[in-house]
């Protein structure tokens, strides 16, 4: 089947691309592709702050959505965080202020620039998402697609990512900003909105202002498929390995060279096939090598360490202590040297803290029409972060599929239904008097 394009007017310029008159009455979609028009892929290796110039374009942008649908205090803060809220309803002023969260970067793992999206009635086959370039999103590779057989999906052409992780909940946020801001007759706490830079290269909250945002509690709209609740989530760090070697010329070298790309193929070759991403699934952590370059002289391999449990997680770490330290010993030519950072903890002990944050979403939820699939987010998000730090943060779907690649995608009622869910909470925090 080959899909259709659909022409994206929302290309961003320096103008806001719709009248203000009708940025009320846009469908979540809409909002979605006007979004993904922007490239705002995070850079990992960068130490500014946001970490690309160019996430502060959607940043700039929302804010002036946000203005316009009536959120008088949006602003850009620092880092290039955005914030604002919608004050409470009479009647609800003591209630705890609720925060909604998306992030506005995309993955580094694949291209995000002049991201082509297509809708397709998807028919249950193959999908050509690029005739020119041959490329093809497989059943056969993605069987998961076949239940949104039937309905619309947001395609790309095969040569960037879509941006739905997490621009779809962006679109979703903003949907729920609309229909609140459109119907005063809905009694609600405050809410408080908040887009982050930098989620995808670990640094989404390092400059989130918690007292700012003003949220008793929260929701971070950043998970999968619909209908899924993720409440826990990896211990997460990264091991750097670099190795050194000699370089002499090729024709002059035996004896002398030490190749320090070798080496790096053997530890990687000696990580354990059994806990790869690619052998793995729900609470099950693994050790991947995500990167690796080098020369004769120098070679350096990144490997994320991850798993739910913390003891594992530790485990992991000491094993590729040992490794290091053995390969140090039994190459003593080549010089080994580790260093492993930590990223994020696992949510799940201080979401066990604050149950009551649970109990509403599944609530909303079941009032949309779904029971919650809970399980294990294979990742971490800002929800987690913050959520250390003591503003509990559970991860909503946001009904995205295939995050980080070129065949991301994301069914348009799975879209909608996102926006429904945050509705549904924003409604029912003029129920929730109390936290305990």
């Amino acid at each position: 089947m080959h899909g259709i394009s659909f022409s994206n007017p929302f290309q961003p310029s320096g103008d806001y691309p719709y009248p203000m008159s009708t940025v009320e009455s846009m469908s979540t979609t809409e909002r979605f592709l006007q979004y993904v028009a922007f490239d705002t892929q995070s850079v990992r290796e960068s130490t500014t702050a946001p970490s690309a110039e160019k996430e502060l374009a959607l940043a700039a942008f929302l804010v002036d959505e946000l203005k316009a649908l009536g959120v008088e205090d949006a602003r850009i803060g620092e880092g290039g965080v955005v914030y604002g809220s919608i004050p409470a309803t009479p009647g609800c002023e003591a209630n705890p202020a609720i925060g909604f969260i998306a992030h506005m970067d995309t993955s580094p793992d694949a291209p995000g620039a002049n991201a082509r999206p297509q809708i397709v009635r998807y028919d249950g086959g193959d999908v050509t998402l690029n005739v020119e370039k041959n490329i093809v999103f497989s059943v056969g590779q993605f069987p998961d697609i076949l239940k949104y057989k039937g309905q619309d999906v947001i395609f790309t052409d095969g040569t960037t990512l879509l941006g739905a992780d997490d621009k779809a909940g962006i679109a979703e946020i903003m949907q729920m900003v609309a229909w609140i801001k459109t119907h005063p007759e809905v009694p609600h706490a405050r809410l408080c909105i908040g887009f982050t830079p930098d989620e995808e290269v670990a640094r989404g909250t390092e400059n989130f202002d918690i007292p700012l945002f003003g949220a008793a509690y929260a929701y971070t709209f950043d998970g999968g498929e619909i209908g899924t609740l993720e409440s826990e989530n990896f211990n997460a760090g990264t091991a750097l390995v670099t190795i050194r070697g000699v370089g002499v010329h090729p024709g002059l070298s035996k004896g002398k060279m030490v190749n320090s790309v070798r080496y790096a193929a053997r530890l990687i070759d000696r990580l354990p096939i059994d806990q790869a991403p690619e052998t793995t699934e729900g609470h099950e952590g693994f050790l991947h090598p995500n990167m690796a370059k080098g020369t004769v002289v120098e070679s350096v391999v990144r490997i994320l360490v991850r798993d739910h449990d913390r003891a594992l997680y530790e485990e992991k770490k000491a094993f590729l202590v040992k490794l290091v330290d053995e390969m140090s010993a039994e190459f003593p030519e080549a010089k080994f040297s580790l260093e492993i950072k930590d990223s994020y903890e696992n949510m799940k002990p201080y979401l066990d803290k604050a149950p009551k944050v649970l109990e509403i979403v599944r609530a909303a939820y079941r009032a949309c029409g779904m029971e919650p699939q809970e399980e294990p987010i294979r990742g971490g998000t800002d929800g987690a972060r913050l959520s250390v730090r003591g503003l509990p943060c559970p991860n909503v779907f946001t009904g995205g599929m295939n995050f980080h690649g070129v065949y991301e995608c994301i069914p348009v009622k799975s879209l909608d239904k996102g926006a429904e869910v945050a509705v549904m909470l924003a409604k029912k925090s003029a129920e929730v008097t109390s936290l305990q």
